[in-house]
């Protein structure tokens, strides 16, 4: 187990740092990877961990890069609707926080459903072996098909939203 960690955190933190752009002292932030280019990563990563075929690196490359449009997506309207919250708490009206927290809810219900449902597809495409490895990695610390330890990659999906509590400890998943 302990082992299987260590794999784990090598292959998340390759990850981690090839992701890191050397801006070479500019102040420009560095260019966000694509959906599709953050499902080839992961794919990577779970085929040296579980040995998948060609046919299941296909697979999963679709349905990674579909779960991770529909979370950028949803990660630039829960912006929005945590912008609407905090401008409803400062104005102190309590209809206009009813109503950004019934969105930031709905939001956040999409993005369970969209990682579930990557996850779920992924894993009923995987062997029994396959599967044994993977449920052994995610009880691990890899938190599932494009989350990091601890449900988000990068300030990616599976973190808090955007300006929400502990976003200032976060700032830099």
């Amino acid at each position: 187990m302990k082992m299987s960690r260590a794999i784990v955190y090598a292959v998340l933190s390759t990850g981690v740092a090839l992701a890191q752009s050397s801006s070479s002292g500019s102040n420009t932030a560095p260019t966000p990877p694509t959906p599709a280019q953050q499902a080839a990563q992961l794919v990577t990563q779970l085929t040296t961990l579980l040995d998948l075929t060609a046919a299941q690196q296909a697979t999963a490359t679709t349905l990674f890069t579909t779960e991770f449009t529909t979370l950028a997506s949803l990660r630039t309207s829960q912006q929005t609707a945590q912008t609407a919250l905090q401008t409803a708490i400062t104005s102190d009206t309590i209809s206009g926080i009813t109503s950004a927290a019934t969105t930031i809810g709905n939001l956040t219900q999409q993005q369970v459903v969209a990682r579930a449902t990557a996850d779920a597809d992924f894993y009923a495409q995987l062997t029994s072996d396959q599967q044994t490895k993977y449920t052994t990695l995610k009880l691990g610390g890899l938190g599932g098909p494009g989350r990091g330890p601890g449900g988000g990659p990068g300030g990616g999906p599976g973190g808090p939203p955007p300006g929400g509590p502990g976003s200032a400890a976060l700032a830099g998943r």
